[in-house]
Parts: structure tokens; C-alpha cells; sequence
């Protein structure tokens, strides 16, 4: 399967030009594995929108709306770095379309759900389906082309399309729900699945380590039950508050699972994860930089949805237009960040990037209650293109340098950083806009913790890294 970074089953490419150009074949490869990814951005939010009569509809109280997200959020974010795994020992690409199979068959079930225990059984589902797709789906791309200008603007390419599958998740959400009702945002998914599933087999490549090590699975088990209790206690602290005993309790066990995940892993000999990798200054500051980029423009986006629409009485449509801006920002600069990269390296671009959506984050506190729809939307937009220069980079910091049989264990790191990010964001700060004397007020009070988190993360991310131009 000839294209310009072949991957074979032992992970081992071929040449590639060095200006980075992509053959015919290699862009249908791109387009595959970016569409999936997409595909799982788009279901991170094209449902927000459609909670309120999703739950008239199934008969779902308001206080058991949330788990319409935490359902996706958990098994997506808990078992990414197992499923990263498997795939490095027992093929990407079977896993891939294994994955497609099973988000494909629970859309389905989503949308012709009849109660709220089959709908949330299929999102469920669909987040397995995802934490199968997005860690294989990026080690196949991280694997099939190589390190340098075609990774950078592959990397470059699948990052925007993540950021704008977010964006246009929540304006399209809105009007297929107002058009065709909350059903077709999940038959949507369904048709998204088929169609990656139909086209994938024919054009992806197998790859996998060239040893087959066995399984590590008390740190399988430890490490996706941690993950699986920290995200549920921060997914529902929003609704039941921090001083829940239930939420700490399932905060500290995860805690104390994922602490035993790593003492399992000292000992481990086929570690689940590579400590030595965490070692890395480019893993562990680079996942770093992408925690803090994911997890605090997801709140920013979330509380100025409350602010548009309550504050300044806007409708979801002029509110869907904000968020269009935005994403059209978002794709401007995922096609110039590869760029960037090339001629500043990955590290200097995570920092400045970072410093960039610090920045105008706070430019944020400079709206009002009567206008600001105008300072929102350039500086939101301004600061996404910020955010994608992080999310690209970051990805190239944390992948480069790492071998093909490793490449699985540090994308699975890549993607659950970027599904915890999505996930703990909103939950840890959103609460403060909502339990303030007034939203506005509360709005403000989020915007500046996440800008002073952002810049001070900045900061740390600069001195952690250290200098160089290359990652």
C-alpha cells in the first residue's frame, strides 16, 4: 500500500519528500482518519443544544439531562490508554474500524432510543466506540507519515478539524434540532460512521509493534478505573457540588487507583504505560500544555454560551453565528500553524500559543451587560486560533522523537489528555458561574481564573521544556 510514508506491519516507512506535499493517495488516507476524528468532536457537543427537548421527549428529569454527557465522557476518557494498547500489539486498523462498527450500531440506537435507558446505553456506547477511534485513529496518522513537515501538517489538519467538530457541533446541533428534531443530530453520527467504515478498509494501512508482549493488565485495570472515577466525580460535581461526600469519595478512589497505576507500572515488564516516556520533558510538558489548552477554552466557550444567550438576550442562532466565526478562525489557523511550527519549532509555538489564549481570555472581561457580543466574538475567535496553535503543537512535542512501536502509548497520552481536558474543564470552573449572586458576575469571575491559569501554565510549560527550536 504505497503512499508517501508507507507503514508496514512492523511500523517502518519509506522515504517522504521534505517539503511536506502529500500524493493523492496519502491525502484519501488523511481524509479518512481525519474525518473520524471529527466525527467524535461533533458528538462531544452536537447534543448540548438539544438536552432541553431530548429529556421532554424521553421523559428525562432535568437533573438526569447531564448524563447525556457524562455517559459519552466516561468510557471515551476511561479507556483511551488501554485501547491505545491493544492496538500498538494487535493492529491499528483492525481496532480502527472495530471502533467505527460499535459508534456506528450505538448512534443508531441513540436515535431510535424509546426510553432513557436505551439512550443512554447507546451513548455509553458511543464513547467506547471513541475511545477506540480517536487513540488509533492518531497513532495510524502519527505512524503513517513521518516526522518533520508531512507529521506537522497532518497533525496541523486533523487538530483543526478536532477544534471546528467542537464549534460546528454546537451551531449545527441547534438547527437540526429546531428543523428535524434531537433524533437527526444522532442519526447524523450514524451516516458520519457508515461512511468512514465504507471507505477506510481499502485505504488504511495495517501497523502494529513488532513484538506481540502480553498485555499489562493489572495496569489496565487499575488505570481505567482511576480514569473512569475521576471523571465521573468531576463530570457530576457541577450538579451535586464539590462538598458531595459522593463526588470526593469517588474522586480519592480514582486517586488512589491511579496512584497504584503507577507503582504497578515501575514493576510492570510490558508496561501499559512507559514511564520512562513520562520522563520525557516533551511528554509530560507538552500533555501538560494541551491539559490546560483543552480544558480551559471548553469553559470559556461554555460560559459565554450562558452569557450571550442570558445576559445580552441573544438567540441560539445569533449565538450559533458567534461560534461559526469562531470555527472559521479556527480552520485559518489550522492551516497556517504547520507553518509556524516549521519555522519557530514546536515548543516555542505551545508557549506562545498559550500565552496568545491567556491574553485575549482576559481581553474577555472586557464585556458588559448591555453590549460586548462584538468584543466576544473577535477576541473568542482570536483566542481559538491561539488555542489550535496549541493543540497542534503540543501534539508534535509530545510525538516526536518517540519510536513506531511506542507511538500508540504516547498518542493514547496525546488523545486522553484531550478528552479529560474536555471533560474536567467546564465541571471545575463552570460551577462558578452558575453559583455566583449573578451570572454575569459569575461569568467574569471564570473568565479571569482562566486566563491567569492559562498564562501561568504558559509559564511553567516554557521552563519545563527548556530552549530549541525542534520538539
Amino acid at each position: 500500500m504505497a503512499i508517501d510514508s508507507q507503514t508496514t506491519t512492523t511500523g517502518q516507512r519509506t522515504a517522504a519528500p521534505e517539503d511536506g506535499r502529500l500524493s493523492g493517495r496519502a491525502r484519501l488516507v488523511l481524509f479518512v482518519l481525519c474525518a473520524a476524528q471529527f466525527m467524535v468532536a461533533l458528538d462531544f457537543s452536537v447534543l448540548n443544544v438539544a438536552l432541553p427537548v431530548l429529556g421532554e421527549d424521553l421523559g428525562m428529569s432535568r437533573s438526569a439531562l447531564q448524563w447525556a454527557i457524562t455517559a459519552f465522557a466516561l468510557p471515551s476518557g476511561g479507556f483511551l490508554l488501554l485501547f491505545g494498547r491493544i492496538a500498538d500489539l494487535y493492529g491499528r486498523k483492525r481496532l480502527f474500524l472495530t471502533g467505527l462498527a460499535v459508534f456506528g450500531a450505538a448512534s443508531v440506537l441513540a436515535t431510535l432510543a424509546w426510553d432513557p435507558a436505551s439512550f443512554l446505553t447507546g451513548r455509553a456506547l458511543q464513547g467506547l466506540g471513541a475511545a477506540v477511534i480517536v487513540p488509533t485513529g492518531m497513532s495510524l496518522l502519527t505512524t503513517t507519515f513521518p516526522e518533520g513537515p508531512q507529521r506537522d501538517r497532518a497533525l496541523g489538519i486533523s487538530g483543526t478539524l478536532l477544534s471546528l467538530g467542537f464549534t460546528v457541533g454546537m451551531v449545527l446541533g441547534g438547527v437540526m434540532t429546531d428543523t428535524l428534531g434531537w433524533r437527526s443530530t444522532m442519526g447524523l453520527l450514524a451516516v458520519a460512521a457508515v461512511g468512514v467504515l465504507v471507505l477506510a478498509p481499502g485505504l488504511l494501512p495495517e501497523s502494529r509493534t513488532p513484538e506481540r508482549p502480553r498485555l499489562d493488565v493489572p495496569g489496565a485495570v487499575t488505570v481505567t478505573g482511576g480514569l473512569l472515577a475521576v471523571i465521573y466525580s468531576l463530570s457530576t460535581a457541577a450538579q451535586r457540588g464539590f462538598g458531595d461526600v459522593d463526588v470526593w469519595g469517588t474522586l480519592v478512589a480514582g486517586l488512589v487507583l491511579l496512584a497504584v497505576f503507577v507503582a504497578v507500572e515501575s514493576k510492570a515488564a510490558a508496561p501499559l504505560v512507559s514511564l520512562p516516556m513520562l520522563k520525557r520533558r516533551t511528554v509530560a510538558w507538552g500533555n501538560f500544555g494541551g491539559l490546560v489548552t483543552f480544558s480551559m477554552m471548553s469553559t470559556v466557550i461554555f460560559v459565554l454560551t450562558l452569557y450571550l444567550q442570558e445576559t445580552l438576550g441573544l438567540s441560539s442562532f445569533r449565538t450559533g453565528l458567534v461560534f461559526g466565526i469562531q470555527g472559521l478562525a479556527s480552520v485559518a489557523a489550522g492551516a497556517y500553524a504547520p507553518k509556524v511550527i516549521g519555522r519557530f519549532g514546536a515548543r516555542r509555538t505551545l508557549v506562545w500559543s498559550l500565552v496568545g489564549q491567556g491574553v485575549l481570555g482576559a481581553a474577555l472581561l472586557g464585556v458588559g451587560t448591555g453590549s460586548g457580543a462584538l468584543l466576544a466574538t473577535a477576541a473568542v475567535s482570536l483566542a481559538s486560533m491561539c488555542h489550535l496553535g496549541a493543540i497542534i503543537s503540543y501534539g508534535v512535542v509530545v510525538t516526536s522523537g518517540v519510536p513506531d512501536e511506542q507511538q500508540g502509548l504516547a498518542t493514547g497520552l496525546v488523545t486522553t489528555t484531550q478528552q479529560i481536558g474536555l471533560t474536567v474543564g467546564i465541571p471545575l470552573l463552570g460551577v462558578l458561574a452558575t453559583t455566583q449572586a449573578t451570572l454575569f458576575g459569575g461569568v467574569r469571575t471564570v473568565l479571569a481564573v482562566d486566563a491567569v491559569i492559562v498564562l501561568a501554565a504558559a509559564a511553567l510549560v516554557a521552563a519545563g521544556l527548556g530552549r530549541g527550536r525542534r520538539a
